[in-house]
């Protein structure tokens, strides 16, 4: 199976590895130094490059849970937003009531912000007032 020379291909391949990777490491590839770039411009934006590394990990964390709960709460409750702004201008558009809201949250989701008191679904009176948008019903 293996020959007199195959020990010497291998380490020959070996050793041409190794420096294919030394090269790789010497001189970065852009996406790496459009990536320290993009950190460095994060550091000097913030004046980070100032800190300890114990205040810029309580930085960084503060910053990580504030965008994460924005995210969260756009991904929540902006469908049923976008939804009910959607019915206003079908409303403002065709002037009747055939495009109710149709509520992107499930039954469950609903329930749970009626329970809390934050709504989730226009019914009689809810979101401005009165019966249906200002306009009298018979």
């Amino acid at each position: 199976m293996l020959d007199a020379s195959s020990p010497i291909l291998l380490s020959l391949a070996a050793a041409l590895l190794l420096t294919a990777l030394a090269l790789i490491m010497l001189y970065p590839t852009t996406l790496l130094r459009w990536l320290q770039r993009k950190r460095y411009q994060y550091e000097v934006t913030f004046s980070l490059y100032m800190l300890t590394p114990t205040e810029k990990f309580i930085f960084n964390s503060f910053l990580f849970l504030i965008l994460s709960m924005i995210l969260i709460a756009a991904s929540l409750y902006l469908p049923e937003h976008i939804a009910q702004l959607a019915n206003r201008a079908f409303y403002y558009y065709a002037g009747d009531e055939s495009g109710q809201q149709q509520s992107v949250l499930s039954p469950d989701t609903q329930q749970a912000l009626h329970g809390a008191g934050m709504g989730g679904g226009a019914g009689p009176g809810h979101a401005l007032g009165g019966q249906g948008r200002g306009v009298a019903l018979n």
